[in-house]
């Protein structure tokens, strides 16, 4: 069966990503080794690093939603990737204090921060105490390639622990970003959110940066600012000329005349007809043809010669 994230965390399958911030938090400041001396806490709170590190990782906790913690930690082949899946094989660090020091903020986890809306009084604010950063929390946002082409505006709900007016308590709150997507980004864009991280008493939140990731075109593959589609034809149609229907991005018809012999090299290229630029989307690639020749499995002495006499006139 493997490892059982959730029963570690003790929440159903169903927890928002706010239930296993909630679950985290009480369990770890429930096992800590400086808390609980107890036969078995050292292990447990592991445990609960470790789940923890998976289920507020969206690609993480997909993988293991539907491979189990074998696809998780063995890795996944990339056709299976879909749905934001990690495809790499996981390996936990095996520092829990480093997830909850990530967690809480600070290089003293204990020093002055609250849970539940109730103060632990387990020692105050270090004088001099510089605060520091946590790193960027990076999620994959998956567009389409209508979503690139047009721009759109995605909103996305995260959850997050955010101080109360009185400076010492914290609460989990949700919160709306949203994206405004340009015409012509590309996979790889990064949009980040200064400090929308959790926050802290002894941190500074983390920022949050949203990656772009295209996903697949039933027709187009994108290769910079040109779109690329390939087409099946006869060996008919590649010898005596043909015409294609291509409908594009932005829902037009464009009916493509094709005079030239197609050889498996050839390429027709409408210029203009690709992705917008981002710096300039009155400017767009090239909308570039290729094709795919299917030769017949078969041909018979008659047809063999006739195709040799066509073949053989000048």
């Amino acid at each position: 069966m493997g490892i059982d994230y959730y029963k570690t965390l003790e929440i159903n399958r169903h927890a928002t990503d706010a239930d296993v911030k909630k679950a985290y938090r009480r369990l770890a400041l429930k096992f800590h080794p400086s808390s609980n001396n107890e036969p078995g806490s050292s292990e447990k709170f592991s445990q609960l690093g470790e789940a923890y590190e998976v289920l507020s990782d969206p690609r993480k906790k997909a993988t293991y939603d539907r491979f189990g913690e074998e696809g998780l930690k063995g890795g996944i082949p990339l056709e299976y990737a879909s749905g934001g899946a990690w495809s790499s094989k996981y390996v936990y660090h095996a520092n829990p204090e480093k997830t909850f020091r990530q967690f809480f903020g600070g290089n003293n986890p204990f020093a002055d921060f609250y849970t539940n809306d109730v103060p632990m009084q387990l020692g105050g604010l270090q004088p001099g105490m510089v605060k520091t950063q946590d790193a960027p929390i990076e999620r994959d946002l998956h567009l389409s390639l209508d979503d690139l082409f047009h721009g759109c505006t995605k909103k996305i709900k995260i959850s997050r622990r955010v101080m109360n007016e009185d400076g010492h308590t914290s609460s989990i709150k949700d919160k709306i970003l949203s994206i405004e997507v340009k015409p012509g980004w590309r996979e790889g864009t990064r949009v980040i959110f200064s400090k929308e991280g959790d926050q802290g008493p002894n941190t500074i939140p983390a920022d949050i940066v949203f990656i772009v990731r295209e996903k697949d075109h039933r027709l187009f593959k994108r290769k910079h600012n040109d779109l690329i589609c390939t087409l099946n034809i006869s060996l008919e149609m590649a010898l005596t000329g043909f015409s294609v229907d291509v409908q594009t991005l932005d829902g037009r018809l464009l009916c493509v005349p094709i005079n030239e012999i197609v050889h498996p090299a050839y390429e027709k290229v409408l210029t203009g007809e690709g992705m917008p630029f981002f710096q300039d989307s009155s400017q767009r690639g090239n909308l570039i043809i290729s094709f795919n020749i299917q030769f017949p499995e078969k041909l018979s002495a008659e047809r063999k010669q006739l195709i040799k006499k066509a073949l053989s006139l000048k």
